[in-house]
């Protein structure tokens, strides 16, 4: 790593008057906005320094701290990454890490705050990055913070960072400080201050070989009856899928395509227009390889389909998990890694899984699997930083309770995870997979494919049909008069019935944290019927114009029933009972959604 020094450099803080503007409060995932917001004035600088003004209210260690800073290189991402330096130091902190080109993915971000150095030596890290949103000048950009679990800050943090950015009138900055090369790995250090710039894969790397059995993996991958494809969609995913896979694992070089990080992310004239999103409605190419279509039908594609495949967005927090011509839904997907957990060497050695949880609009498919183990499960709301309690249980932040971890949890927005990171991962949900399958592999004596995994899983504890309707850009106000409406009448709908199929209950979703005591309101509506069918309607907090709507629909089929049904058939008449109980079409002018996954 190369070395450099900088003694007469001005780390001078300088005061820049300032005041608040309106719409700083972060959604589930951190602060996102279009790219121009981001770009104009000081709207970076304002919500930077609101979160260092709130880390010094509630005592972090920020002066003389170590601070992360990367992202997952959308627009922009050089220029903001610079800037938040320039406050941090500002700010006291005496060291920041940065990954090579200024990448990390959210996973890896969260891995090097664990387990770089001695391990726990920041006391958190910005990630630059709208998640799956487009990148560009005229699309998304996003920030949030992480803290020294490696986590997304808590409600209360973020709470009092929107108070401040509310009150702030000033802004410090080390103007002095050059923009920093953050190309290759490097050490700066510029007065008492250092810059660390180091290889984005290694660390997230170093902690999935303990999770894993790499060798068994590159057994898998050395078959010459198996073959992969991993789509990064251009995103960051690309450096960590061809080192692990390619490099590290053995996989035929190749297999990972779109792996150069874009900052448009592919942008409109790619497949997914430059919408890295790994489901079967963006991921185009990646599902068409596989011999799929958008409805996730069989299709012809005129050359051999691979045995697997998967995808990733922009920030390498989601999955997407593929069978030859076979979709996995990621309920089913969370629910199988949770059956199978004995085949992973992270669990087997810790002597198995000790707790699961599920995001409520997830299906219960992982219910029936914990039942079945005797194993505790939660249903909470949407945001992976509500599993965070739960994975920090029996830590030195709650020594006195009951302990959940080893643990899994996931979320239907292709979103899977577990306690050895404090994010969503969508590599190590990969890698579950091929583990599942190497192991099986080998017990069999012949390769074992994806859709003989979940078809034998449903086998054992039936299906949970499910499908995801996306209503994008509605007008907000519109869209909530509907949500208001439908929490209105909360409770009163049990015992009727809605084109032949009678409610059990209605109500609104709220989460009582098991660990810690605090509750989440207002998390989603809910219609259960009695034949255990569920209608969730929420609002997404991950947009940036207008609101989503989201509109969930689940019906379980037992084991002895027919498994082998298409998914968005099957729930095709809760829509018809959904727009009954929302009114949704006359409520928001839509007739059709955006997306259905």
């Amino acid at each position: 790593m190369a070395a450099f020094t900088a003694s007469s450099v001005d780390l001078a803080a300088v005061t820049k008057t300032t005041s608040p503007i309106d719409g700083q409060k972060p959604g589930t995932s951190g602060l996102r906005k279009k790219t121009k917001v981001f770009m104009e004035g000081y709207y970076l600088h304002n919500f930077v320094q609101s979160v260092f003004n709130a880390l010094y209210a509630e005592g972090v260690p920020v002066k003389g701290g170590t601070l992360v800073v990367s992202g997952d290189g959308r627009y922009w991402n050089p220029e903001a990454i610079q800037i938040i330096i320039k406050i941090a130091l500002a700010n006291g902190v005496k060291r920041v890490w940065c990954g090579t080109n200024g990448l990390l993915s959210t996973p890896a971000v969260s891995a090097v705050i664990r387990c770089r150095g001695g391990g726990f030596e920041p006391f958190g890290g910005f990630i630059c990055s709208a998640s799956h949103n487009p990148g560009g000048i005229t699309e998304d950009f996003g920030i949030k913070y992480n803290c020294e679990n490696g986590g997304p800050a808590p409600e209360k943090m973020t709470n009092k960072m929107v108070e401040f950015t509310a009150s702030i009138t000033e802004i410090k900055m080390c103007n002095g400080v050059p923009d920093i090369d953050l190309s290759k790995p490097a050490c700066y250090t510029i007065g008492d201050r250092i810059i660390e710039v180091f290889d984005a894969v290694e660390d997230h790397q170093e902690l999935l070989k303990e999770c894993f059995d790499f060798d068994q993996i590159k057994q898998l991958l050395a078959r010459p009856d198996f073959t992969f494809v991993y789509d990064s969609m251009c995103g960051v995913q690309g450096p960590y899928a061809k080192k692990i896979l390619e490099e590290t694992l053995g996989g035929k070089p190749g297999s990972c395509t779109n792996a150069t990080p874009q900052p448009d992310f592919g942008g409109p004239s790619s497949a997914w227009h430059g919408h890295a999103d790994p489901n079967l409605t963006y991921a185009v190419e990646l599902v068409k390889t596989m011999g799929l279509n958008a409805k996730g039908e069989k299709i012809s594609t005129g050359k051999p389909v691979p045995s697997f495949g998967a995808g990733a967005d922009g920030d390498a927090d989601r999955n997407m998990i593929l069978g030859s011509q076979f979709f996995v839904s990621p309920s089913d997907s969370l629910a199988i890694i949770v059956a199978n957990a004995d085949l992973i060497p992270q669990f087997k050695k810790a002597g198995g899984l000790k707790g699961c949880a599920r995001s409520m609009p997830t299906s219960g498919a992982l219910d029936l699997v914990a039942a079945k183990k005797g194993l505790p499960y939660f249903e909470v709301p949407t945001g992976w930083k509500f599993f965070g309690n739960l994975m920090d249980s029996g830590t030195h932040y709650f020594p006195d309770g009951k302990t959940y971890t080893p643990f899994v949890c996931g979320e239907e927005s292709f979103g899977t995870g577990s306690d050895h990171v404090r994010e969503k991962d969508g590599m190590w949900a990969v890698l579950a997979w091929l583990q599942i399958l190497a192991a099986k592999t080998i017990a069999k004596g012949s390769l074992v494919s994806v859709q003989e995994v979940a078809e034998a899983h449903w086998k054992e504890y039936g299906r949970n049909y499910y499908a995801r309707y996306d209503y994008e850009g509605v007008d907000k106000p519109k869209a909530e008069e509907m949500m208001k409406a439908m929490a209105a009448k909360a409770g009163t709908l049990a015992g009727t019935s809605v084109q032949g199929m009678e409610l059990q209950t209605n109500d609104v979703f709220e989460y009582s944290d098991p660990v810690d005591g605090s509750v989440s309101k207002n998390q989603g509506i809910r219609f259960i019927f009695k034949d255990g069918s569920r209608i969730i309607f929420r609002l997404s907090g991950t947009g940036v114009a207008g609101a989503t709507v989201r509109m969930y629909l689940e019906k379980y089929m037992v084991p002895s029933g027919d498994l082998g049904l298409h998914a968005f058939d099957v729930v095709k008449p809760l829509a018809n009972i959904a727009m009954e109980l929302s009114d949704l079409p006359a409520k928001t002018g839509r007739n059709e959604p955006t997306v259905i996954t």
